[in-house]
């Protein structure tokens, strides 16, 4: 791969994340500040909507017609759309969460489009694409300090930044390489979209490890829906771009990882990953007090991110990917990411929004947040205990197959 490609690519996974990061993690900031406090989770949820309905769509129609780069540079100007409008919507939960769900249904689908488009560029994925995607975390780095330096996570400047990028992202994406449809005219069913199919080989090892992903994105909800908003409430200035440290932390993680592997095995790994929420959500239940936050703490708990990702939702895909034969590792992994980002979302962020609205505190109107996080605490200890009484790390079968 040239230079010149690798350029273009990198600033393709930059403008991929800053686009999102910059109105979703300051998002529940923005629903609190305009009424819609006891509709945070529920806004949230149409991320888990949109990554079960996504894939129907690209997989069945869109994928089949249009080049990758071209139906990205589409999808990311229907929702810039999708932004400005959400940005004009005002204070009615109704209209919100439909202009939501709309820039996320246009969304979605690109991040694996984008990807599409890296591997048809590269020569060497396993060597050229981390340092490639790597600029994505960079791009959402960016997007958190920006708007954390502007204290502008409770207006509208966050959404129009987004739809401001995506324009331009939208455009940009027309100048791409181009990589041709590669679904043909082969017929594909609803199962086969979804990736149920290529689970009937699936051991008690992989139900575990489903079972425990859809229970684990329960906790891990509570994170995405309401942290910016917990942050800011408890005193945290700039908390948009403090929070940027997780993503920090992911980059350093991410790259720890095969080590780790090495030394501890898989089912370690995947222990620690889950057992870092339980400590992450206890760090933010007490990191705080009447007199303001508590940021040694609260650091602490934003620096986990990396373990609590990594370790689990990346270490998973990596399990999955070796215990599959060839022709069924992409549907497998589909599989996994519509039970974690579709299924799991959505239930974690209903229950994440009942249990805000569980805890409003009399005195001044203020949410009990020690309460709020020791519940996904407890859930999170809780698959975590289930995964060590049940998983099992056998030799995979299928990992040393040659890839094609």
């Amino acid at each position: 791969m040239t230079f010149s490609m690798r350029l273009r690519l990198s600033l393709m996974m930059f403008l991929q994340f800053f686009v999102w990061g910059a109105w979703w993690v300051p998002f529940g900031s923005y629903l609190a500040k305009i009424g819609l406090d006891t509709w945070i989770g529920t806004m949230f949820s149409a991320q888990g909507l949109a990554a079960i309905l996504s894939p129907l769509f690209v997989g069945a129609i869109a994928d089949r017609y249009l080049s990758a780069h071209i139906l990205t540079g589409i999808l990311q100007l229907l929702g810039a759309a999708a932004l400005t409008g959400l940005s004009l919507a005002g204070a009615n939960p109704a209209i919100v969460f439909l202009f939501t769900l709309g820039t996320l249904m246009a969304y979605m689908p690109t991040l694996a489009l984008v990807n599409t488009i890296a591997f048809g560029a590269m020569e060497n994925t396993e060597r050229e694409f981390p340092a490639i995607r790597v600029l994505g975390t960079l791009g959402w780095i960016v997007a958190g300090l920006l708007v954390g330096w502007l204290h502008a996570e409770q207006s509208t400047w966050p959404i129009r930044l987004a739809a401001g990028a995506s324009v331009v992202y939208g455009l940009y994406c027309f100048t791409l390489p181009a990589t041709p449809p590669g679904a043909g005219d082969a017929p594909k069913t609803l199962w086969a979209l979804l990736g149920i199919d290529a689970i009937r080989s699936g051991d008690r090892s992989f139900w575990t490890l489903v079972a425990c992903s859809l229970l684990l994105m329960v906790p891990l909800s509570f994170y995405y829906a309401y942290a910016n908003a917990f942050l800011v409430a408890v005193g945290v200035q700039g908390a948009a771009g403090v929070q940027t440290i997780g993503q920090v932390s992911e980059v350093g993680f991410l790259l720890l990882l095969p080590v780790f592997l090495r030394w501890f095995g898989m089912k370690a790994v995947l222990l620690v990953g889950m057992l870092a929420w339980t400590a992450r959500y206890i760090l933010f239940a007490y990191g705080f007090d009447a007199q303001g936050p508590d940021y040694p703490m609260l650091l602490a708990g934003l620096a986990l991110h990396g373990v609590c990702y990594d370790f689990f939702l990346v270490a998973g895909q990596i399990w999955v990917d070796q215990r599959f034969p060839v022709e069924s590792r992409a549907r497998a992994q589909s599989f996994l990411a519509l039970v974690t980002w579709g299924v799991g979302s959505i239930v974690g962020s209903l229950l994440a929004n009942a249990v805000f609205n569980a805890n409003a505190a009399a005195a001044h109107g203020m949410h009990d947040w020690t309460r709020f996080w020791t519940v996904p605490a407890l859930l999170a200890a809780i698959v975590a205990l289930l995964f060590a009484l049940l998983f099992q790390n056998r030799t995979a079968t299928h990992a040393s197959e040659k890839r094609s």
